[in-house]
């Protein structure tokens, strides 16, 4: 009799990524201030829970706020979220939903030194994808983020264009999950 031999194989992966915020540009203003080339940034990747953003600037010169929509749309710096000051920010996603981001100096800000980051559900589907709340239920307050590796707070609300664009390839793998691997055969005697 012939060998008849069925291999399947299922392999499930899961990737956090950790992206530099404008790649090799970095948390800068635009060198063109009319230009939105951190949020033309943020739309050609895709973000999920668990990925990182990198923000690199020169510390004392700039900063990082994490915002609410109101404060973003009108480079509000007076009562961020966080602000991030070391020159090296790590922000970890914990859930899906916008983030919004503006330079810790308004003039910065107004030169389009800012960027709003929509957050896909989680790429291993463990977290079950929670939402970002909406305006009634956290009353335009939301709690300080965590030190990077812990939990972030819930991002404010607000209604941003979710772009289906794929990550690009430079984006850096931070961590794998261990794959799941099913081999079934038969083999006739």
């Amino acid at each position: 009799m012939r060998v008849l031999l069925w291999v399947t194989m299922l392999v499930r992966r899961s990737e956090a990524f950790e992206f530099r915020v404008g790649d090799a540009g970095g948390w800068t203003v635009p060198t063109d201030s009319s230009a939105n080339a951190l949020n033309q940034w943020a739309e050609r990747n895709r973000f999920q829970i668990g990925d990182s953003l990198v923000f690199d600037y020169t510390p004392g010169q700039d900063s990082v706020l994490y915002v609410n929509q109101n404060d973003y749309n009108n480079c509000n710096d007076a009562s961020p979220i966080a602000k991030y000051v070391d020159g090296h920010t790590v922000f970890k996603f914990n859930q899906s939903g916008p983030f919004y981001f503006i330079g810790g100096n308004k003039d910065n800000c107004q030169k389009n030194e800012k960027m709003v980051v929509v957050v896909m559900a989680d790429r291993s589907n463990k977290t079950g994808g929670a939402v970002a709340p909406s305006p009634s239920e956290n009353n335009g307050t939301a709690p300080s983020p965590a030190p990077s590796g812990e939990e972030s707070p819930s991002p404010p609300a607000g209604s941003v264009e979710i772009n289906p664009t794929p990550a690009p390839v430079s984006e850096t793998p931070k961590k794998e999950d261990d794959g799941t691997w099913v081999f079934t055969g038969y083999t006739p005697g």
